[in-house]
């Protein structure tokens, strides 16, 4: 990106500084995902929401649509082969462009190795790790079709990891695996495509208050109150993607005030 280039500025508004963009979001029927494809619409993106749930789509889709932005409900099992490309075939098919990829769909089950059921290993690498792999593969020439025009002069791959991603703890190795293999991921990611205007994030959240934790063993004896919300961590995605073109937030890890580690 030369120094024109950096000093592009978003074509939208400021109430809507992702206008004419399109974004892709996994795990959008409920929590982070969810949170954050609402969070982009209200910013002026048409969202492409991809889940396993028909019915959370619809209702996603037609709650985007008080927002006067266009959605697009793709039911998909990210764990299955070819489903993440297909997905994001039929995003630019509908909208003629990909601009934004939230990496959020995950699967988590804590256990001692010894007690572990293998098939709750099997899905956990299917969906936090390979699934992110295919996604951001099938994305990228989109993304760096989409950095190269005037739009916005960039495009943003963002990564929903964890806490986990970087501290292991006993009970979640697996996950925890899935979630720093990811980080390990996105940044040699980022270093091949920031000087092509592709900006690649992390954002690593703790404690958050969404279908996967609730009931979950690992709250560090904090009451629930205290968690994060999935509109907490959608914030700090939505911060990252309206940087200006020349700034890239590459990693942003955010606890619960109450979370020590």
């Amino acid at each position: 990106m030369n120094a024109n280039e950096s000093d592009r500025t978003p074509v939208g508004n400021a109430d809507q500084p992702l206008a004419g963009s399109v974004a892709l979001v996994t795990g959008a029927s409920s929590g982070i995902g969810e949170a954050a494809a609402l969070s982009l619409a209200r910013l002026g993106c048409s969202v492409a929401m991809v889940a396993r749930r028909t019915d959370r789509l619809t209702e996603l889709s037609d709650a985007i649509g008080t927002h006067g932005a266009a959605a697009l409900p793709l039911t998909a099992d990210l764990s299955a082969p070819g489903q993440a490309r297909r997905a994001v075939e039929e995003t630019v098919r509908r909208f003629g462009r990909l601009d934004v990829v939230v990496n959020n769909a995950g699967y988590g089950a804590r256990a001692a190795v010894e007690d572990s059921d293998l098939a709750d290993w099997e899905r956990m690498v299917d969906l936090n790790l390979k699934a992110v792999l295919h996604l951001s593969h099938a994305a990228l020439p989109h993304l760096l079709r989409a950095a190269e025009d005037d739009v916005r002069g960039v495009a943003d791959l963002v990564t929903v990891s964890s806490v986990a991603g970087r501290l292991a703890r006993k009970n979640n190795s697996v996950y925890s695996a899935t979630k720093h293999a990811v980080c390990s991921f996105s940044d040699a990611l980022r270093q091949e495509v920031t000087g092509r205007g592709v900006r690649v994030g992390l954002v690593e959240p703790g404690m958050t208050t969404t279908e996967m934790t609730l009931g979950g063993e690992s709250a560090f004896g904090m009451a629930q109150e205290s968690w994060l919300r999935a509109e907490d961590v959608a914030r700090s995605i939505s911060f990252m993607i309206t940087q200006p073109p020349h700034v890239a937030i590459n990693e942003i890890m955010v606890r619960p005030t109450a979370q020590e580690h």
